[in-house]
């Protein structure tokens, strides 16, 4: 089993490895050539991105500066808009559905730690010990700006996340969730056109 394949699955993995060194040297110029295309070149940056990403809808954006770890890992839906100064680490699977805005500077976080000290640096010169559980966000949801998503959080379909909030654990669909940390405050009701 390499260490991306550990890293995927879920199980603690060296981020040294050279494998996961090349696809983050490979997301770092893929990001730096979208921030080279012209401002006014919607379809060059486009192009550029979908270079990073595992996936990118259609008609989806990302506004820069963007941070990721690999970007491969990311699946973003169609009709999404991602704000400026997002940061979405990517060691496990990030997937995003259909219609998803995301505000600025919202951080998705899939790697963890072993919270006792002696088990996240065996010994010194050792490699720090990593893992990473994946994040899902349903569609047509709203993340509000500042918002941080902690490893393995799905947040449901239609759901708003209020604006810095810190996702600790899973949100159901349709619900309005707001907090440190992030609780549901009230159900929202489908409205439906005749």
């Amino acid at each position: 089993m390499t260490e991306k394949d550990r890293m995927l699955a879920g199980q603690p993995y060296n981020s040294r490895d050279p494998e996961l060194l090349a696809m983050y040297l490979r997301a770092r110029h893929g990001l730096k050539a979208a921030a080279s295309v012209d401002p006014g070149d919607f379809a060059g940056k486009v192009a550029a991105l979908r270079q990073v990403f595992g996936a990118l809808g259609d008609r989806s954006w990302i506004e820069l500066p963007f941070h990721c770890d690999y970007g491969e890992n990311i699946r973003i839906g169609a009709d999404c808009f991602v704000n400026a100064n997002c940061v979405f680490l990517d060691c496990s699977r990030i997937t995003i559905g259909d219609g998803v805005l995301i505000g600025p500077a919202v951080q998705l976080y899939t790697p963890t730690h072993p919270l006792n000290a002696a088990e996240r640096l065996p010994a010194p010169g050792a490699h720090y010990v990593t893992s990473a559980r994946p994040i899902s966000i349903g569609d047509r949801c709203w993340i509000g700006g500042g918002t941080i998503v902690m490893p393995g959080v799905i947040i449901g379909a239609r759901t708003t996340i209020g604006a810095g909030s810190v996702v600790t654990r899973s949100i159901p669909a349709d619900s309005l969730a707001v907090g440190n940390p992030c609780r549901v405050v009230r159900r929202l009701a489908l409205k439906t056109t005749d």
